[in-house]
């Protein structure tokens, strides 16, 4: 069953990084879920609830606003358990993650955007919109959707909190619909309140502005487009109170760390991941850590998702293609 299949991926020390940094460094490795993203977790989690409160019949058609990877997971689970998918992106989802929806029967609209349900171009409104006026489907809604939050705070927060025997001391975390660093936060706060919790966006998101100012932005905001993370609003699925600080960071150094980490260590990490470590890299003096502190970075999926986007042109891409093995790493 593919259920038994998603959640207890690896959490590793990377000496390497722990000994650059001056902290110990633990990696979780989301990727190793079988839609190789933590997006298999929300997705389950979503359509079981849904599935069972009867909200939809046997062979409708799941209905999803996303990045790419939540949409992926959805249309993996859709098609093992015997529903139809249809997956809304925005034009910066990338064309390897368009083909593997297409591989597991997804239908795929492209859209302008993913601004919100204010924006009536954006990937969530034209989905609400059509799992609305469709019958026999139902939008699953990851922006809004509890199960989001409970996903994370059920499998991967007390996954990280076991695998380090209690004694992580603080966590890293890309935020897109703020689902998985709210959940994560929540529980392991619950475990332990001196806990930091820190979150990554894209320079010029909305997360740090409302963690500060506890409200968006006055003018409306373009933040770098940094796949799977970033805000010009604040989902649902975000609760402030389980974030300590929220740390930008640009594109181009994400992309520069995304490369810098391949060449040294064969490996390719997705853009949110190459955000994590990028934003550790120019932030840390600001994190106050200490040479015994454990530090979790959450890297939500790996970079054979963003072989034309983010590894186009890089000369190590001909090794690179050859060691996705489906993206196992050893």
């Amino acid at each position: 069953m593919l259920r038994e299949k998603i959640g207890n991926t690896a959490l590793h020390k990377h000496t390497e990084l722990s000994a650059r940094y001056g902290v110990n460094i633990f990696i979780k490795e989301e990727y190793h879920n079988p839609g190789k993203s933590a997006k298999d977790r929300v997705a389950l989690f979503m359509m079981e609830e849904a599935i069972k409160q009867n909200r939809l019949p046997k062979g409708g058609t799941f209905v999803e606003a996303s990045s790419g990877n939540t949409g992926i997971s959805v249309a993996m689970i859709a098609k093992e358990m015997g529903y139809k998918s249809k997956i809304f992106v925005s034009q910066s989802c990338s064309q390897e993650k368009i083909e593997v929806l297409e591989s597991y029967g997804a239908e795929v609209v492209v859209c302008e955007n993913s601004n919100g349900l204010h924006d009536f171009q954006s990937t969530q409104y034209l989905a609400q919109a059509y799992a609305a006026n469709t019958e026999d489907a139902y939008f699953t809604n990851q922006y809004y959707n509890s199960s989001n939050i409970r996903a994370h705070y059920k499998t991967t927060g007390p996954e990280i909190w076991n695998q380090t025997a209690g004694k992580v001391s603080h966590v890293l975390i890309g935020m897109g619909t703020g689902g998985t660093i709210s959940g994560v936060g929540r529980y392991l706060k619950e475990m332990n309140p001196s806990i930091k919790v820190f979150g990554v966006e894209p320079n010029n998101s909305v997360y740090q502005h409302f963690l500060i100012q506890q409200k968006l932005p006055e003018m409306e905001v373009k933040f770098d487009s940094i796949e799977g993370i970033g805000r010009t609003f604040i989902p649902g699925s975000f609760d402030v109170n389980t974030v300590d600080r929220v740390f930008q960071v640009s594109l181009e150094a994400s992309k520069e760390m995304a490369h810098e980490f391949a060449l040294e260590f064969n490996q390719l990490l997705g853009y949110s991941s190459a955000a994590v470590l990028a934003a550790l890299d120019k932030h840390i003096g600001a994190m106050d850590l200490k040479p015994a502190d454990n530090l979790v970075l959450l890297f939500p999926d790996y970079g054979d998702r963003y072989l034309e986007k983010l590894y186009k042109d890089f000369y190590w891409i001909s090794k690179a293609k050859v060691a996705r093995k489906d993206a196992t790493i050893q």
